[in-house]
């Protein structure tokens, strides 16, 4: 499929929608509010690599034609949501001020999502829900394409064949056509439910668990510990933070489903899964920040024993967001082009990328520009 025309005067470009579960929550209201930003020019795109060099003849939809809605199981508006961040000091002092035309827009396009508490709808009730407003949003905005992104708070790991509520968001997404992307490692599309649906549904989907920061930094050091046949002996992290995630993480399954991911890195890019284990810690007091501590025990020729600890401090919601519009973007053109199927070409955003990608931040990066050579021919 060959890309749209280049806008003329009287023909605008066609608009493309991001539909974002977990809509209310930092990660989606720092990505609105920064789209905003970047699209009106009050900010410059750092840390979004659609708007670097390499992107530019692809086709992607334009930042300020993406319309935003989504769903969500709280009532807190995101204008106010973005005044609590802007004071938190995720969002520059004033921004919120600047974009609310765009904050109140996206805020009445968020559904209610589920199951709430007392919730009596069956799993196919609520999915038929979630893929009506689906439908909706798209119809009435016009829009050549909505892109359903996971931005909700990590899951348990599910027992047994029952769906989980990120499951059946991702299964609404199929039926209505939507192209998906899972920025969380809650389950979505891995279900084996929704295996035979995936695969029909003739829809690019990409990734579990966006990486952003403690990942993001072993993804690199494992591969150089491997290519200077250094024997790593141990790799431990602690992780301390606040927020909705800091919550959320406090319950240990959702905190094993969370580490996965992170020890995953590891055995792919040294061989094998060195001793140690990451441990997460609730701060509610560091709000929207984060500490990452690692602590990497070596050995170098003759057996000498060394040491090297690494602290990553971040806010993950400013980390986030640029990846969560530059994946929306990117699977956007990709169903443009014909793409479908998982991406292991967009593994450069996530911990547990679809099968087929290296765990190598180096690799990840050259296929990620690959797709991007390639979508620029279509």
């Amino acid at each position: 499929m060959s890309a749209e025309p280049a806008a003329s005067p009287t023909t605008a470009p066609s608009r493309t929608g991001v539909w974002l579960i977990g809509a209310r929550g930092s990660v989606a209201t720092t990505a609105v509010a920064g789209c905003a930003a970047v699209a009106a020019g009050l900010n410059p795109p750092t840390g979004m690599l659609t708007e670097t060099a390499p992107f530019a003849g692809c086709g992607l939809p334009p930042l300020a034609n993406l319309v935003f809605g989504g769903h969500d199981t709280v009532d807190c508006p995101l204008p106010k949501r973005a005044e609590a961040l802007a004071a938190g000091g995720v969002l520059p002092h004033g921004l919120p001020a600047a974009v609310t035309a765009e904050l109140t827009a996206a805020d009445r396009e968020i559904r209610a999502g589920g199951p709430l508490p007392g919730d009596t709808r069956s799993a196919q009730e609520l999915i038929d829900a979630f893929a009506a407003d689906l439908r909706d949003f798209t119809g009435r905005h016009g829009l050549a394409r909505t892109v359903v992104v996971n931005v909700s708070s990590t899951e348990p790991a599910p027992e047994g064949d029952t769906l989980p509520p990120s499951s059946l968001y991702a299964a609404a997404a199929l039926r209505a056509g939507c192209p998906y992307v899972n920025f969380t490692p809650s389950t979505g599309l891995h279900h084996p439910a929704l295996q035979d649906a995936a695969r029909a549904g003739a829809l690019p989907y990409a990734g579990r668990d966006g990486k952003t920061g403690q990942t993001l930094l072993r993804s690199v050091l494992g591969p150089m510990f491997a290519r200077r046949a250094l024997d790593v002996r141990a790799w431990s992290g602690t992780n301390l933070l606040g927020g909705g995630d800091g919550a959320a993480l406090a319950d240990p399954a959702a905190a094993a489903a969370k580490n996965a991911g992170k020890e995953r890195v590891l055995a792919d890019t040294l061989g094998a899964a060195p001793e140690g284990e990451v441990h997460i810690d609730d701060v509610p007091a560091l709000g929207d920040w984060k500490t990452a501590w690692d602590h990497i025990a070596f050995d170098g020729f003759l057996g000498s024993r060394m040491i090297l600890t690494t602290t990553w401090q971040g806010c993950d919601s400013a980390l986030a967001a640029p990846l969560v519009l530059d994946l929306a973007r990117l699977v956007a053109r990709a169903h443009e082009a014909g793409h479908t199927g998982p991406m292991p070409a967009l593994g450069f955003y996530f911990k547990d990328p679809d099968e087929g990608a290296s765990s190598a931040l180096d690799e990840q990066y050259a296929a990620l520009l690959a797709l991007a050579r390639e979508l620029a021919t279509r």
